[in-house]
């Protein structure tokens, strides 16, 4: 039974993958607290209070319409609510001024009005307070690219309607940034990496020129470093980076095994689908070595959807309605992506033995969320298509 596709009344090698039950569901990022709050119920680190977790369990779990089937929770489509918002850009002291929509000229809201609503299960609305006193005196590490930064600053406005964080540490471009819960002693970090592996960008006349050399098999230092010390959770966000220009080594950069958009022909080519299954491979072998103080989340690929072009070549992300069914290619490279690592996950799961590791299933669910992104509502020149908005 794949770890992300089956909802069971028992949890022996299942995972609950909650879409989400927010009112602002109108992005990935807006998935992914409920998503993350339903597996802490299920694997709790270190479970303090056995009462408290059987109480919130009866809060937060999704309900089947039948006790004895199973729900497949990325099976369902988005719904208008009009419930109200879990948060505003007035409420949430820590909403990015790149992600307030809003305030940059976007008027449309019909886009924060869906919520997911699978067709098996109805779920509950996310209760930071209960996500808080789940997650008391534990950490937990979002890795990735922007996206994952984008998941995190969500989460942020979400829980801190309950709690006002403490902002404790960020590097000087912001791509690292941790905060503190201080009354639940809970603190969540973002950590920047492209690409999960050890990475090095070409100089092209001494300037940087967007080709990068992977150490395929060797896990990237800016987040392997954070263990042996204690994180309780890994989140692992990633994939943009993989489209484009490539050269993946193993043993210790002395092999070349492949590229991925090289244009030299006699180089074994690579697709980004597979490289980023390699690169996740690298990284939960790494972290089944601490399988006993880490619970690792594995989120699918979350698509962009720029249109006549890219983000640097005018490309637009402009829509204010979700795609139709028969808009998405349900045959295209994201849904390849998505299976590489839902397979990889399968693979240290099962064969690997690693059984603390799940999969958090957004891929076709946020293929028809064409409406969510900034596109040109943000402080920059491009259209933003891969991000979401926050209000």
């Amino acid at each position: 039974m794949s770890p992300s596709l089956a909802l069971n009344a028992s949890t022996n090698g299942g995972f609950y993958s909650v879409s989400t039950a927010d009112d602002s569901v109108y992005a990935l990022a807006q998935c992914f607290p409920s998503i993350v709050f339903v597996y802490l119920i299920i694997y709790p680190p270190r479970p303090s209070n056995t009462t408290l977790m059987e109480d919130i369990t009866q809060e937060a779990l999704p309900t089947k319409q039948d006790k004895d089937s199973k729900c497949d929770l990325s099976k369902g489509r988005w719904i208008r609510d009009l419930s109200g918002l879990v948060y505003t850009n007035e409420t949430c002291p820590t909403l990015p001024v790149s992600k307030n929509c809003g305030r940059h000229g976007r008027t449309d809201t019909e886009y924060l009005q869906l919520r997911w609503k699978p067709d098996e299960c109805e779920l509950p609305r996310f209760q930071p307070e209960n996500f808080l006193r789940l997650v008391r005196g534990k950490k937990m590490a979002i890795l990735g690219d922007s996206v994952a930064r984008n998941q995190m600053e969500s989460l942020l406005c979400l829980l801190s309607q309950a709690e006002t964080p403490i902002d404790t540490y960020k590097d000087s471009e912001e791509r690292d940034r941790t905060w503190h819960f201080p009354t639940h002693n809970f603190t969540l970090m973002v950590i920047w990496t492209r690409f999960l592996v050890t990475t090095t960008e070409r100089l092209a006349n001494g300037t940087p020129s967007t080709v990068y050399d992977l150490q395929i098999d060797s896990p990237d230092p800016a987040w392997a470093s954070k263990l042996p010390s204690l994180i309780d959770y890994f989140v692992i966000s990633n994939g943009h980076w993989f489209f484009r220009q490539l050269y993946l080594h193993d043993n210790n950069s002395n092999n070349l095994i492949g590229c991925v958009f090289c244009p030299e022909p006699d180089i074994n080519r690579i697709g980004p689908a597979h490289a980023i299954a390699m690169a996740l491979r690298t990284a939960l072998t790494f972290l089944k070595k601490y399988e006993k103080q880490t619970t690792t989340i594995v989120r699918t690929f979350a698509p962009s959807h720029f249109e006549n072009g890219v983000w640097n070549t005018g490309g637009t992300c402009n829509r204010t309605v979700p795609l139709g069914e028969g808009d998405v290619d349900w045959k295209g490279y994201e849904l390849e992506v998505r299976g590489g690592q839902v397979e990889e996950v399968e693979r240290v799961r099962v064969g690997g033995g690693y059984s603390r590791v799940g999969v958090v299933d957004v891929t076709k669910m946020m293929l028809v969320r064409a409406d969510g992104h900034p596109g040109v509502h943000w402080d920059n020149q491009y259209s933003k298509g891969a991000d979401r908005c926050l209000e």
